[in-house]
């Protein structure tokens, strides 16, 4: 295990690097919304535990607990994808296989990156991605359609960057473009992200599967965490050459 900082979009990010092998492929893994690396670090020991080396991230102004640079309030979605680009372009001369795995707002980046550089990632698995940040956003433009020099988003401060970096694109045009595999796994009763925008993207990903736990909410517990970290290192097995 070895801490490591990598230059980003608001200086130096910073993430816990395990490789148990030298041929061992990658799986980034990327946090929600104001979130850090800690969230997410069991999946990586799991996933490191069973052949994989794997990058856990804190984005650059991320927010509660990051070891990043940068500030909540210059944080965008924008910011977060020009981190998980800059991630890539680091490990991408080391690892011929590179994987993404993210939970909520880091299913939201991990999906818009993989859309734009289809042939640098070789499969996706994401959690109650957080599709609806972009419907949340348009919700907070003032009747002019600006937004407020800063918003409170679950107990939150946000800026105004974040809200118009979120709503000038359309995610569900984008993310067609990302022909890899796809696993998405959702509780159906996500009452952040409702389960419906995941219903979209399995219908707009080319080649994706949508899993439904029932009965989990946003953030899965327990056995549906552990059963979503086992089906996650089948999903990302079967498409790795090392473990064919």
């Amino acid at each position: 295990m070895e801490e490591l900082f990598i230059p980003a979009s608001m200086g130096k990010l910073f993430g816990i690097f395990q490789k148990p092998s030298e041929s061992a492929p990658l799986i980034i893994l990327s946090h929600g919304f104001n979130g850090n690396h800690n969230g997410n670090q069991d999946f990586a020991d799991f996933f490191s535990a069973h052949g994989f080396s794997t990058f856990c991230l804190d984005f650059c102004g991320g927010g509660n607990g990051s070891r990043s640079d940068g500030t909540l309030k210059d944080m965008s979605v924008l910011t977060e994808a020009a981190d998980l680009n800059a991630v890539i372009d680091y490990f991408k001369p080391v690892f011929p296989e590179i994987f993404l795995w993210g939970a909520s707002q880091g299913g939201f980046i991990s999906s818009y990156v993989a859309a734009h550089r289809p042939a640098d990632v070789k499969a996706l698995a994401i959690e109650f991605p957080a599709y609806v940040l972009q419907d949340d956003a348009k919700k907070r433009a003032l009747p002019d359609g600006s937004f407020p020099e800063a918003y409170s988003a679950m107990n939150t401060l946000i800026s105004r960057k974040y809200n118009m970096d979120a709503v000038s694109f359309d995610i569900y045009e984008i993310i067609g473009a990302y022909t890899g595999d796809v696993l998405i796994q959702h509780g159906d009763e996500d009452a952040l992200v409702p389960l419906s925008y995941s219903e979209r993207a399995a219908k707009v990903f080319p080649s994706a599967e949508l899993v439904v736990l029932k009965g989990e909410k946003h953030g899965f517990r327990d056995a549906a965490r552990v059963e979503a970290m086992e089906r996650e290192l089948t999903f990302f097995k079967q498409r790795s050459n090392l473990f064919k």
